[in-house]
């Protein structure tokens, strides 16, 4: 297949080098001339870790998004979540087909939701948008032509909306280990990163203004006060799951499903040990600033997505609350501003069934 990977980051770089192995002809964009430069000159994007060791030769790398989407069959979105919206107006813009199926890869919380308004907002009729619960991979660029492949998901969430079982088993084909489940809010609600970064990031906050993040952030970051409110969010999302019909395995078992915790540990609610002890996890540094995604992404495209759905299933949130006003008021941002509201997703004043007819249309 002729597959488009818009976003040449970490994320970006690792699918493209993927789909490139399974035989599929791939169309490399990014917004920024210069970050494609490096690749240009390589041919591709040079590749280690999980995935072996060489050159994904890349079929186009362009910036210009018409010629990256000529002819493609389907297109993946590897980009940070605050930037699916404009890509959604961009994508309308330039003449997307409303047949061929857009990936978020990933969809973070409410990503299918925003996305596919986003699309509408721009006149244009929204294409199938199948969404990933987290990033299929453990990957960071190291060099600017390259990437460093450390892990790879096991098992993703992924839900279509607009679309159905064919462009699930589409996904699963080009991303092994998509796990179709029910509907998007599904995925959008096992998204890990939503109860996994706010608590850490809250509460050590301090910490990463004076040391600039000079700590690794699962492991002398994970303190029992942190593991202890990281508890209690996790229960208001399986919480918030279950009010939509959704019976959701708790961070543990979803990381584990991922491979982010390790498959035999057996202490169950013991959120410190599971996570300060997974592989993955241990060598990972704190943010650096507050303009870490952690901050940037987690709070206006994680926790309040989740706020405004358990708005919308009638469940109370205090801790989300709490730890979103924290955010706020220690960053000095208001994250509706560009955050995924209610608005955003196209959901606003839609009560708990309407929300559940239209994620279930398809």
């Amino acid at each position: 297949m002729k597959i488009a990977v818009l976003g040449a980051g970490a994320g970006g770089a690792a699918a493209a080098s993927e789909l490139f192995l399974a035989g599929h002809d791939v169309h490399l964009w990014a917004r920024s001339p210069e970050t494609l430069a490096p690749h240009q000159a390589a041919g591709g994007v040079e590749y280690e870790g999980v995935l072996g060791t060489g050159l994904a030769k890349m079929a186009r790398i362009t910036s210009d998004v018409a010629a990256a989407i000529e002819d493609v069959d389907a297109a993946v979105i590897a980009l940070p979540t605050f930037s699916h919206a404009p890509m959604a107006a961009t994508l309308a813009r330039a003449g997307w087909s409303a047949g061929k199926p857009v990936i978020l890869n990933p969809g973070h919380t409410g990503g299918a939701l925003e996305f596919s308004h986003a699309f509408r907002s721009a006149g244009a009729a929204p294409p199938p948008v199948v969404a990933f619960s987290t990033l299929t991979y453990v990957a960071r660029k190291y060099r600017p032509d390259g990437v460093t492949v450390s892990g790879r998901a096991r098992q993703v969430r992924a839900a279509a909306l607009g679309g159905g079982v064919e462009e699930l088993d589409l996904a699963a084909r080009l991303f092994p280990g998509a796990a179709p489940v029910r509907d998007v809010l599904a995925a959008d609600l096992s998204s890990t990163n939503l109860v996994l970064h706010p608590p850490g990031a809250v509460l050590g906050a301090a910490w990463v203004e004076a040391t600039g993040g000079d700590f690794t952030f699962y492991v002398e970051g994970m303190t029992d006060g942190v593991a202890r409110t990281m508890r209690r969010l996790d229960g208001e999302r399986l919480a918030v799951a279950q009010a939509f019909g959704h019976a959701l395995p708790d961070l543990i078992g979803e990381m584990q499903l991922v491979g982010t915790v390790e498959a035999d540990f057996d202490d169950p609610g013991n959120y410190r040990a599971a996570i300060a002890g997974g592989e993955a996890n241990r060598r990972i540094m704190a943010p650096d600033s507050f303009k870490h995604r952690y901050y940037r992404e987690d709070f206006g495209h994680g926790l309040l997505p989740f706020i405004e759905l358990a708005r919308i299933a009638g469940v109370d949130v205090p801790v989300a609350e709490a730890l979103y006003t924290l955010a706020e008021t220690a960053v000095g941002v208001d994250y509706r501003q560009g955050g995924r509201t209610a608005q955003a997703m196209g959901i606003a004043g839609l009560s708990k069934d309407q929300l559940l007819e239209k994620v279930r249309a398809s």
